[in-house]
């Protein structure tokens, strides 16, 4: 913890939910458990804050041995007057207002993500509570070394899943009326997912439903794609899955053609490519997401194309950039930073997407995604795919 977020004199922090599922409190221990727990940190000597982990009492000794926490308990330890619940969650978070009580807390500071039982039970107990909008938010953002690493490993094999669905698209056959096969059988945005699913979960990856679109469906730029794909439609492919063993996500984005490319798919594939590259270049701490946001959008203008969404009278053929330049990665797929209007100072460790892309009706879209992280000087790409829309080599 920092020191802008250590507890003042008489003032406790509460995290508190399953970890296995809320993920801020997931990162604050590193330890991942599916029943309710909550993390006390209480003021201390005034120089470094004892942390308290309250949870169930069978998984203890694995919480004493792997979370980052100074005390272990489970809630019998902290029983108030009337005794506990039935309910485990609704014991949990009674004990955590008896643990404050005991040591003398009225004060408590929580993140965003605090269940309002929690909240519920220690104003029951008169202990206030101030919801800080920005408490644990920095310290995910800034990835450590270890979480690198899991991101590196997460966007290797999501990497390697889109060179496979790419290529299944690029290599398969057209029929007379353009549709393509595999197998004797449509090509489908359906059939793609899948081999997609298969091949992460194989890997120790759980995939939620990626984007695979075809043709007008891509103009929608997150359309999941349905339906038989054809020859000389750009499919965009997006593809962000979850490693099963450490929890963090990869993403990537990349746009395939089978057969003839079209001049001006051509030229939307190399403007957005440029775009890409300007907005790569630009990262590096200090800078706000919202100024690589203006660097991605003055080269989609400057290689002739808008920004923003169409107006209804709008013809078929407008084409344009119509998000922003891309988000942060970690535990969640999406989470702060924004590279967007309004996107704040990037920090050292910073994982974040760069993914501009073009889209129109009369053709489809065309988007590529890298994922980065954030240094002094500069940024590393996590990955390392070529760029092309071609991809039957």
């Amino acid at each position: 913890m920092t020191d802008s977020t250590a507890p003042r004199a008489g003032t406790a922090i509460v995290m508190a939910g399953i970890p296995a599922v809320n993920n801020a409190l997931f990162h604050r221990l590193r330890f991942r458990v599916g029943d309710p727990a909550a993390l006390v940190e209480l003021p201390g000597d005034g120089t470094r804050p004892e942390a308290i982990l309250i949870l169930r009492d069978i998984e203890m000794d694995r919480a004493r041995t792997h979370a980052r926490a100074d005390r272990v308990a489970c809630p019998a330890d902290y029983t108030p007057e009337g005794g506990l619940s039935g309910d485990r969650e609704t014991a949990t978070a009674q004990a955590v207002a008896e643990c404050l009580r005991r040591h003398g807390i009225e004060r408590v500071v929580a993140d965003r993500t605090l269940p309002l039982i929690y909240a519920h039970e220690m104003g029951e107990a008169g202990i206030a509570v101030e919801c800080d909008l920005e408490l644990g938010v920095r310290q995910r953002r800034s990835k450590d070394e270890q979480e690198i690493a899991h991101l590196r490993k997460a966007q290797r094999a999501t990497e390697e899943a889109m060179q496979m669905a790419c290529t299944l698209v690029a290599r398969a056959t057209a029929r007379a009326d353009g549709v393509l096969m595999a197998d004797g059988r449509p090509l489908t945005s359906e059939r793609v997912r899948a081999a997609v699913d298969v091949w992460l979960l194989e890997r120790g990856f759980s995939n939620p439903e990626c984007i695979v679109a075809g043709g007008p469906q891509g103009a929608d730029c997150h359309h999941i794609g349905t339906g038989e794909l054809r020859t000389e439609q750009p499919v965009i492919i997006d593809i962000f899955p979850r490693d099963r063993e450490t929890l963090y996500n990869g993403d990537c984005t990349r746009t395939v053609v089978h057969g003839a490319i079209r001049d001006e798919l051509a030229r939307m594939r190399d403007v957005v490519a440029r775009a890409k590259a300007a907005a790569i270049a630009a990262i590096r701490a200090g800078v706000t997401g919202e100024a690589v946001h203006a660097v991605t959008a003055k080269a989609i203008t400057d290689g002739g194309y808008a920004m923003g969404l169409p107006d209804e009278n709008a013809p078929d053929t407008y084409c344009a950039m119509v998000h922003g330049t891309g988000h942060g990665v970690g535990l969640d797929v999406h989470e702060p930073p924004l590279l967007d209007v309004g996107g704040p100072e990037l920090v050292v460790g910073d994982a974040v997407t760069v993914e501009p892309g073009l889209y129109t009706k009369a053709i489809g879209g065309v988007r590529l995604e890298d994922l980065v992280v954030v240094a002094e000087d500069g940024c590393e790409n996590l990955g390392s795919l070529g760029e092309g829309l071609g991809w039957a080599c």
